[in-house]
């Protein structure tokens, strides 16, 4: 039976739209839920304190909740921006990792995310993305990424942890995907999050199609897309509500990975509006993966969305880029892209159960 859960951000310990972490876990089985994935562990417990993370764990068994726990992000060039988990480690990010994923093992939270990178908001055009850091080439930065799995794969072995890659906003999925086989799938897979592959000039249904027989996990959006003067945006939307077609993605994971949890990942007050720069001579040489055609295609799914929007069937620009307040646009979203995916899984022809 498909579970359906939602992915959950930590500020200081602390959930503006959940409560607590202890009053979490009722919150997420109140919405008619049956997991999480967290990001991340550190942030659930900064100190990896065993017996507040007994207690949480225990709570969650009792509720019937599965939990997708996050473990950092993976990247040499970046871990300098998350110092808690080389605190975790005594000055080692790598011992600080392998902590977790013991800690991890510990509690059956053998399903794990990380990313490449963090979204830089602060910035415009190349720089919101790790992926055009001007001090290390993308393509260093993936080796020093391959470097560092390898030497996080045999803590995962060991405990039996999967450490699942983001299809993230700086990454590419053919990228991803050779990350997971030079390390080896049987420790690291794919965090599927089809909103973010157009920022990467991918298609989702071709990008989900690459991604698919490595997909552990999941951190469900939508993506809109809109031309805004010289370029295309993207923006998150509920699933059914974008470009994503549903129902081709979830019989493509969930044939190939029937135990999958569906976790919709909501976002709040902003839609998370994302420049895709097409027409930049910088950043069509970083895409050497990608076509001409498959540009094509995403600037066609541009225009087959704003019909869409100019028909009213979808968001339009304005309603897009209206900030709505945090809470209630955060559960709005969980609960129309959860309504949509259990309506799209009940068309599906039944998929078989794990051997």
């Amino acid at each position: 039976m498909t579970r359906y859960g939602t992915d959950v951000k930590l500020a200081d310990g602390t959930s503006s739209a959940w409560g607590d972490p202890l009053e979490m876990l009722d919150a997420v089985r109140d919405f008619g839920l049956d997991g999480i994935n967290l990001r991340t562990l550190d942030e659930l417990s900064p100190t990896l304190d065993p017996g507040f993370l007994g207690e949480w764990a225990s709570h969650a068994r009792d509720l019937g909740l599965y939990v997708e726990m996050g473990l950092g992000k993976v990247n040499p060039y970046m871990t300098a921006e998350l110092p808690r988990v080389r605190d975790l480690g005594e000055g080692s990010y790598l011992a600080g990792m392998e902590r977790m994923i013991a800690v991890c093992a510990e509690h059956g939270w053998t399903n794990t995310w990380t990313a490449l990178g963090g979204y830089k908001g602060q910035y415009d055009g190349l720089y919101i993305t790790d992926r055009f850091r001007a001090e290390a080439p993308w393509p260093d930065q993936l080796a020093a990424t391959a470097k560092f799995l390898h030497r996080l794969a045999p803590a995962l072995r060991e405990h039996g942890v999967s450490l699942n890659l983001e299809t993230h906003e700086e990454a590419t999925t053919f990228e991803l995907v050779r990350l997971v086989e030079e390390v080896g799938p049987d420790v690291i897979g794919i965090c599927l999050d089809p909103g973010n592959m157009p920022v990467r000039g991918e298609v989702p249904d071709e990008g989900i199609a690459r991604v698919a027989p490595y997909v552990r996990s999941t951190q469900l959006r939508d993506a809109a897309l809109l031309r805004t003067g010289d370029r295309i945006s993207r923006f998150l939307a509920p699933c059914g509500e974008g470009i994503v077609d549903w129902d081709a993605a979830l019989r493509s994971v969930l044939t190939l990975n029937p135990g999958l949890n569906l976790t919709v990942e909501p976002i709040g007050p902003v839609r998370a509006e994302m420049p895709i720069l097409d027409h930049d001579p910088v950043w069509l040489a970083s895409h050497v993966d990608l076509g001409a055609d498959e540009l094509d295609r995403l600037r066609a799914a541009a225009d087959a969305y704003a019909s869409r929007a100019a028909a009213g069937e979808v968001d339009d620009l304005e309603q897009l880029r209206a900030v709505r307040p945090a809470k209630a646009a955060h559960h709005d979203f969980l609960a129309r892209s959860v309504a949509h995916l259990r309506a799209t899984v009940a068309g599906l022809a039944p998929v078989p159960s794990p051997a």
